[in-house]
């Protein structure tokens, strides 16, 4: 094999280190992602500059990038609390949350790449306990979910304030109690169902006495406007009237006028 000449040797040496060089020099950040700066001479992580951003970027070799994910992310947690009374409750919930994206590099400097583990998680859970700690499992079991959801949000950002993340929100799954806890609660509920059901047959049955009541009342009431405006005089005019009435039909009969009582017409016979 040949020996390479001298006059190239160095020419070879200057591309591989050009190459090397290079390579450790380029960044590529992807789409969603942001990279913070550390300045191995220049002071460590670059909290005063905004993150890199998505693209192509070259920064010194002997400099670093450390890239962060700042879409909202996902995290789901399962856990056991106490109720107020100490019974285990397992609550499943799911948080939405993204690192602030100004403050990244604070968020890098002073709480590290696993900040998922080290601040979020902790704090979701701290606010599981708070929460769920003041109501018993029954009102954990009626309680409206998101209610529930409500306050574990605002504990969530109480404990989370400055400290360059965002929760944007906590969604509670699942709330499971202890199964014979469980079965009582639903006997209660189904009684409760039940009583109301009851209530409202009495009020219905109340409410429709109390009309009828009402409309016998009105008949009553008519009954005695009519007899009171019925004079004599009236009684024998509708009298006469219908006697003429009745002359007017083709059926065989007898009128015999002035031998009824009070003078009315007597009708006899009805072919």
């Amino acid at each position: 094999m040949e020996r390479l000449p001298k006059s190239i040797v160095p020419i070879i040496i200057v591309v591989v280190v050009g190459i090397i060089f290079i390579a450790n020099s380029t960044v590529n950040i992807n789409s969603g992602q942001a990279g913070v700066l550390f300045e191995r001479f220049g002071g460590g992580v670059v909290t005063d500059e905004a993150p890199l951003e998505e693209g192509f970027h070259i920064v010194a070799p002997w400099n670093s990038v450390f890239v962060y994910d700042v879409r909202q992310q996902t995290i789901d947690e399962s856990m056991k609390v106490l109720s107020s009374n100490g019974l285990d409750i397992t609550l499943d919930v799911t948080i939405w949350f993204e690192p602030t994206y100004d403050q990244l590099g604070l968020l890098h400097k002073e709480r590290g790449e696993n900040y998922i583990r080290k601040l979020i998680q902790p704090a979701v859970r701290s606010a599981s306990r708070t929460v769920v700690g003041r109501y018993k499992p029954e009102e954990l079991y009626a309680q409206k979910r998101e209610s529930i959801q409500n306050e574990m949000y605002d504990e969530t950002q109480q404990l989370l304030k400055n400290q360059y993340v965002q929760v944007n929100r906590i969604l509670v799954r699942d709330v499971s109690l202890p199964a014979t806890i469980k079965q009582a609660i639903e006997r209660k509920l189904k009684q409760e169902q039940e009583s109301l059901e009851y209530e409202f047959r009495l009020e219905k049955a109340a409410k429709e006495k109390q009309r009828q009541e009402i409309e016998a009342e009105g008949k009553a009431r008519a009954n005695e406007i009519l007899s009171a405006s019925l004079t004599d005089k009236i009684l024998q005019e509708k009298g006469i009237q219908a006697t003429i009435e009745l002359s007017k039909s083709e059926n065989s009969k007898v009128i015999v006028i002035g031998s009824g009582k009070d003078g009315m017409p007597i009708i006899l016979g009805n072919n």
